[in-house]
């Protein structure tokens, strides 16, 4: 595999932790759309960890606490959401339920990746407990019968390709694991992951910044791959990445496409982008809020800008390809944290929709802090700083 030479940013660890404050919206701010807190995260406050979604339960877990920077995590939790009333109050109690299950197999790790095909997820990659070593093996679990299995590693016959911050894009019967860092080197690489053969099959390169620490979107079969961390400067702002890509898988991989879609900063000779000033960022979180009245959206929230943490929130139309300012992130701005969606229904008076969109868990600026909340947006709602 070809690589670039060149210096990928490496987040340091310090080795202490503070309890996670919740912070309100300051007056003035863009307040469109709720922020929801759900039930805590009951393992050891974490960040950088990985999640997947199978049978509309989101499954998160591994991750590294600031206060063992050096002993990453194994552990796993499973999230079910609870049904919305009709009648939502202040502090609703649709807080959903955390279970414990089976714990990752493999040796300790942060800034893995994960995905589901079918009713099993995958976790793989990242980052080894001496935070230098990536990873380039996987394993499946099975939630019915709560064991994981070891799969393929990212390999092929002559090689493997370790990895950390790499993402993910998740179809009917395959997964493409792409991106992603190795010390001084950030890669464009894509692999397809198919269970029927348990083997990883390089594709071609996908053409955009090398990156690491960017975030996914699946919709309607097609992945969109935004944010993240470049070593060089084209189509960057300070490091950070603004082109964006959709990804178009076919049956015969040589035939896959990408197409850039419009930047996510303020690069075009229209006007449409002239706010578009802070969506640029690493270690972000996303996810999609589908069956809403206005279209189904995808967000990107929380994040890093070369080591300032954010809470801006955007929301992004896939019909238009246009980008809005949503309410920030209601609490300590973070980075690291993991984000999912789960199919519900949202009554009229929580701003409707078919599917619901979350983000749990992360890190503070300094990595001396790690969280343990789970908050649901609401994109539609007014905002309320009371709930």
């Amino acid at each position: 595999m070809k690589q670039l030479n060149l210096t990928c940013l490496f987040l340091s660890v310090l080795s202490i932790t503070i309890s996670c404050k919740r912070t309100k919206i300051s007056a003035g701010t863009v307040q469109a759309g709720n922020w929801v807190s759900r039930a805590t995260f009951p393992g050891v406050a974490l960040g950088e960890g990985a999640t997947f979604t199978v049978n509309n339960e989101a499954y998160v877990g591994t991750g590294m606490n600031p206060l063992t920077p050096k002993q990453k995590l194994t552990a796993m939790f499973k999230y079910a959401a609870a049904n919305i009333p009709d009648v939502p109050t202040g502090y609703d109690s649709a807080y959903g339920v955390w279970t414990q299950v089976q714990s990752f197999p493999g040796q300790p790790r942060s800034r893995a990746v994960g995905f589901a095909i079918g009713n099993i997820g995958y976790i793989g990659s990242g980052l080894a407990n001496d935070n230098a070593t990536a990873l380039a093996d996987f394993y499946a679990y099975n939630p019915a019968a709560n064991t994981w299995s070891p799969i393929d590693s990212l390999q092929n016959d002559t090689a493997s390709f370790p990895r950390y911050d790499a993402v993910s894009f998740s179809f009917d019967t395959t997964a493409y694991v792409l991106t992603g860092a190795n010390g001084p080197y950030c890669f464009g690489d894509v692999w397809r992951y198919s269970p029927t053969t348990n083997t990883w099959i390089q594709q071609a390169y996908y053409p955009g910044s090398r990156r690491s620490g960017a975030v996914s979107l699946v919709y309607h079969g097609q992945g969109y791959l935004v944010t993240g961390y470049t070593p060089g400067d084209t189509w960057a702002e300070g490091h950070l990445c603004y082109d964006f890509w959709r990804f178009t898988p076919e049956s015969d991989s040589s035939t896959n496409t990408w197409a850039r879609l419009n930047d996510i900063y303020t690069t075009s000779a229209g006007s449409f982008d002239a706010a578009y000033t802070d969506i640029i960022r690493y270690h972000a979180t996303s996810f999609t809020i589908l069956g809403q009245p206005d279209g189904d959206k995808g967000y990107v929230t929380t994040g890093s800008n070369n080591g300032t943490d954010i809470s801006s929130t955007w929301e992004y139309d896939f019909t238009s390809d246009r980008w809005t300012a949503k309410t920030p992130f209601e609490g300590t701005p973070k980075s690291g944290a993991v984000g999912f969606s789960l199919a519900g229904s949202v009554p009229s008076t929580a701003g409707v929709a078919a599917t619901r969109g979350f983000i749990a868990t992360g890190l503070n600026q300094d990595t001396t802090a790690a969280f343990t909340n789970c908050q649901e947006f609401f994109p539609n709602q007014a905002y309320n700083a009371y709930d």
